[in-house]
């Protein structure tokens, strides 16, 4: 079993080394398939794990013997639920990535940056221990700005790969903070051990409070929680599969898991968990309204991402940690599915994006709006789609745990997120021609690829009470089923399709709605982009220059005046021989070249 954990582990790393290694050289298809052949047999190794129920931990060495910190892995049904979710979602991203990538000259490259990427995550959810989590956590953030910059030359994708990296680096520094603490206060960073003294009783609360608070700052970085949330739909600079490992398996989910993960800490602070709630439930709400008048394909999909992932930290936050966990899975399927059904739309209209500007697809694409369609099913919780069911639980058990306010938002947001979903494919392609282009459909790999991912949004929510017994032992089993949440969730969401078949079949939205106040707010996303880039962005280049000119027009000047009166004072000491005058001068020009230092 532990060789099972290694190879599912380092084959990544391996695709990243081969890859790596040919990353400048021209570029070969063949290449791609042995990277694909490589995440496949990663996956399949975390689905031999996952079937057996592999329960143990490994050590590969000591790494940090002051801090007692060693190269440890965890292998529990947390673990095997993220490495399954990460191995089939990046295997069938590799898949699709050969058709996708085929004729770029970064071929070579984009591969080991993705193995790269998906060895990081591996990394992340597999470490024992607290450090080790965070050396992934880097890993994915590192490789996310490789990728989403991936066409360095182009200007705006460097700027949305640095506003990625920058932001989750603030809220790094928070999670960095609270790894600290914890070992100051606890002597271990390991799990186990930490959470060990948690259950026995841990008498300063205050503590606890804080170190949540820091760790869930991190979180809210990388899982890209309001006010980190604007660089998640600037990562759409990147290509469409990167976007689908980033919103589905890897990046995103990692806050969600470091959450759930530490569940046993949050359990102890009741408030922290509660605050959790309330925002994830508000991200819900914010992110659909924004995905409601988004026009930019792609952009619509990450701020469907951005309110699945507020569902997630709701239950999350309640204590829930199975549900958010089933949820993470789910949504991992069909999100994945969406994006890559985007690239097939974005491959077929030359790159073009506006869904205003598309229509009349199904014609020429059948097979990717069939797909697209089964993963808008699943994501807007139409029964028996895998959405539902997760989605479901998590607003049974608001509404079980009298969290009534949340549970309203959280059912406004399931209608607005079948709204925009069926907005989108009527748009897309049951809409009346509105663009000059000349559609095809994607290559039978790339059809390849997206089919288990359809086949598992289709049936992964139909395993809901396997998964729940599966992860019960270690999670508290919740049961969250209410036959009146059932049909209200169920309800709102057909209420939401319906309305968006029938308001774009009839052509109900009017050209002039986007004069609107109401319009104009929500789809420049609050004017929060514009705020970020007046008030911070804006003022710290002002600052920055201030600081240029200082370090231009005074400190090097005062260099080069002190240069300037030894080379006058040199000229001097040779024309008049004088050793005193030498000795004073050498004085003087310490003293200066010291006062210079402390100043500096």
């Amino acid at each position: 079993m532990q060789n099972l954990a290694l190879i599912a582990l380092f084959s990544p790393l391996l695709s990243a080394i081969i890859l790596g290694v040919f990353a400048f050289k021209p570029k070969k298809i063949l290449l791609g398939y042995l990277a694909f052949v490589l995440i496949l047999i990663s996956a399949i190794a975390s689905v031999v794990l996952f079937i057996n129920n592999a329960h143990f931990d490994f050590t590969l060495g000591t790494w940090i013997s002051l801090l007692n910190v060693d190269f440890g892995f965890k292998i529990d049904t947390i673990t095997l639920v993220m490495m399954c979710v990460v191995g089939i979602v990046s295997t069938c991203v590799h898949l699709y990535s050969i058709f996708y990538m085929e004729k770029d000259e970064g071929f070579n490259r984009y591969f080991s940056y993705l193995g790269l990427f998906v060895f990081s995550m591996m990394f992340l959810v597999m470490s024992d221990n607290f450090l080790g989590l965070f050396i992934g956590w880097e890993g994915v953030g590192v490789c996310s700005w490789l990728l989403i910059g991936f066409w360095y030359q182009n200007r705006k994708y460097t700027f949305a790969a640095n506003e990625a990296f920058i932001m989750n680096r603030i809220a790094d520094l928070a999670l960095l903070l609270g790894i600290f603490l914890i070992y100051l206060e606890f002597g271990s960073l390991t799990y186990d051990n930490v959470f060990a003294l948690l259950v026995l009783g841990y008498e300063d609360n205050k503590i606890l409070i804080l170190i949540a608070i820091l760790l869930f700052i991190g979180a809210m970085g990388k899982s890209a929680q309001f006010p980190f949330h604007t660089w998640l739909a600037d990562a759409m600079a990147g290509p469409t599969p990167v976007s689908a490992l980033i919103h589905a398996a890897t990046m995103v989910t990692a806050g969600v898991y470091l959450v759930i993960r530490a569940g046993d800490l949050y359990f102890q602070v009741s408030e922290v968990g509660y605050f959790i709630a309330v925002l994830g439930a508000f991200v819900a709400l914010f992110a659909a309204s924004l995905a409601m008048a988004a026009k930019d394909l792609k952009r619509i999909i990450a701020y469907s991402t951005l309110s699945q992932l507020g569902y997630m930290f709701v239950a999350a936050g309640l204590g829930a940690y199975a549900i958010a966990l089933f949820h993470l899975a789910t949504h991992a399927f069909f999100k994945s599915l969406l994006f890559l059904g985007a690239g097939n739309v974005m491959h077929a209209m030359n790159d073009k994006l506006d869904i205003s500007k598309m229509g009349g697809l199904y014609k020429n694409m059948r097979f990717s709006a069939v797909l697209m369609s089964i993963g808008s099913l699943a994501l807007a919780g139409i029964y028996p789609f895998a959405g539902f069911f997760s989605k479901d639980l998590i607003l049974g058990f608001s509404f079980i745990s009298h969290h009534h306010g949340i549970f309203l938002a959280l059912l406004i947001a399931a209608f607005m997120t079948a709204f925009y979903s069926f907005r989108l494919l009527m748009l897309v392609f049951f809409t009346p021609k509105r663009h000059d282009e000349h559609p095809h459909e994607a290559s039978k790999i790339a059809l390849l690829a997206m089919t288990p991912l359809a086949l598992l949004a289709i049936i992964a929510g139909l395993f809901e009470h396997k998964f729940m017994e599966f992860v019960s032992l270690d999670l508290t089993f919740i049961e969250a089923q209410n036959s009146l949440v059932m049909k209200l969730a169920l309800g709102a969401a057909i209420l939401g399709m319906l309305l968006a078949i029938i308001a774009y079949k009839r052509n109900w939205f009017k050209p002039s709605i986007s004069n609107t106040s109401l319009y104009k707010l929500v789809s420049n996303e609050y004017f929060i982009p514009k705020f970020y880039h007046q008030f911070i962005v804006q003022k710290y280049t002002l600052f920055c220059e201030f600081l240029k000119r200082n370090d231009k027009e005074i400190l090097d000047a005062t260099i080069d005046v002190i240069a300037q009166f030894l080379q006058a004072c040199g000229k001097t000491i040779i024309v008049k021989g004088d050793l005193s005058l030498v000795l004073r001068i050498s004085i003087l020009a310490f003293v200066c070249l010291l006062c210079l230092v402390l100043v500096v």
